[in-house]
């Protein structure tokens, strides 16, 4: 406003005396202008650029987790002791030493719907990303978890510093929102990383159960065939040996004539030594017709042989 009167009066003098108004006088005129308009508005424009930065505006995000799985991810990065975001010197990377905490006074009460926790860090000097920040005090950070739907949820961040002396406010530019809101994202994909990790486990788990299983059964199959084969072969031993049994006979001692027909009177076509055994191919009620071990061919009645033993 003062820069103005005295433009005012400037004008007043130039213009009140009109003979004086030569080209000279006007040029001289316009630079004085000049110079003395320059820094005010350039100082003009500077304030308007301030008055536009959003600052204490908070943080509010959907992220496409359950609010249970969210709430786990905020309350790991409520208890890592750190603030990202800000730090106190150059050489920092963070706020270090923070806590956990139920409330902090430097918040008003929430009393909306969702679940909230508190990061306090108190003699902090001068943190960076918070607006004209020159003193020591406390660093608040509040979080709340709402529930959207089943499957998504809403994270607000608000983070404030306030003098310990002047008990001063002052609202953070947004670095310890989108910073503490990176931290709690990159908690989530963590977790949900191992939890694909552990499915995964799980999955060749019970693939390699399965295939065990069918290793299992399939050893299982074998050894049964395996068995009724055994089982088919003994049988068939014991049929063989039935019917051997049923076929073959052996000669009565002192032995035996094998007789070209079953006739007493029928010639001896070879004698049969006590022991000899042969097979029935022909039965008759008194006679068998046999074949030797040697091929032999011939009769030979039935109380000469008797069963194999």
């Amino acid at each position: 406003m003062r820069q103005i009167a005295e433009w005012k009066a400037l004008c007043h003098l130039f213009f009140a005396r009109p003979p004086q108004r030569n080209p000279f006088v006007i040029t001289v005129f316009v630079i004085v202008f000049l110079l003395w308009a320059a820094p005010a508005l350039h100082g003009r424009g500077h304030k308007r650029k301030i008055a536009s930065e959003d600052y204490g505006l908070g943080f509010s995000t959907e992220i496409a987790s359950p609010e249970s799985e969210v709430v786990k991810a905020v309350e790991a990065i409520v208890n890592n002791g750190i603030i990202q975001g800000s730090k106190e010197f150059n050489k920092d990377k963070y706020i270090e030493n923070a806590s956990a905490a139920t409330s902090s006074p430097l918040f008003p009460p929430w009393k909306e719907p969702g679940k909230v926790y508190y990061k306090v860090r108190t003699g902090v000097l001068a943190p960076v990303n918070f607006k004209d920040s020159n003193d020591e005090g406390t660093v608040a950070v509040r979080y709340v978890v709402q529930s959207k739907d089943a499957s998504k949820s809403i994270l607000r961040i608000d983070a404030v510093f306030v003098e310990d002396f002047r008990r001063t406010v002052h609202p953070s530019d947004g670095s310890v929102e989108n910073a503490e809101c990176q931290e709690i994202q990159n908690q989530i994909d963590a977790v949900e990383a191992e939890k694909k990790q552990s499915e995964e486990r799980e999955k060749q788990r019970l693939e390699k159960l399965a295939g065990q299983e069918l290793e299992r059964k399939r050893v299982q199959e074998e050894t049964s065939a395996l068995a009724g084969a055994q089982m088919s072969a003994q049988t068939l031993d014991q049929r063989l040996d039935s019917l051997r049994h049923q076929a073959e006979r052996v000669v009565r001692a002192p032995g035996g004539q094998l007789k070209s027909a079953p006739f007493r009177s029928a010639t001896n076509v070879k004698s049969l030594e006590a022991g000899a055994e042969v097979v029935i191919l022909i039965v008759t009620p008194y006679w068998y017709g046999v074949e030797t071990t040697d091929g032999q061919h011939g009769w030979i009645n039935h109380g000469q042989l008797e069963p194999l033993p």
